[in-house]
């Protein structure tokens, strides 16, 4: 099952820092399956309020994800981000290609 890091990320301090983080966050994805499928594109908020950038990195499962945020080369570059920028970051996982709705009901 496929999984996500999602980024919602405010006040971003566009410096050498970041910079820095956008060059080398690539390289530390590669190892996992990582793929931008989202990366700051400005929204066409239909409901509510929305202010930052969402960023959405797909990986092939959860393992693949957890391995990527613990791994050296991401751990090293964090700061460029963490240091220059508020928001929330989490990983979670997806569903299956044939997931409906009503399918967490059974969960409950």
């Amino acid at each position: 099952m496929p999984a996500y890091a999602i980024g919602h990320l405010r006040n971003v301090v566009m410096g050498p820092a970041i910079v820095e983080y956008l060059e080398r966050i690539d390289e530390s994805l590669e190892p996992f399956g990582g793929h931008f499928i989202i990366h700051g594109a400005l929204p066409d908020v239909k409901e509510g309020n929305w202010e930052g950038d969402l960023i959405v990195i797909a990986f092939p499962d959860r393992g693949k994800a957890d391995a990527w945020y613990a791994s050296p080369a991401y751990q090293a570059i964090k700061t460029l981000r963490s240091d220059n920028s508020d928001g929330q970051i989490l990983l979670i996982d997806g569903v299956d290609a044939d997931h409906r709705a009503s399918d967490i009901l059974s969960a409950a």
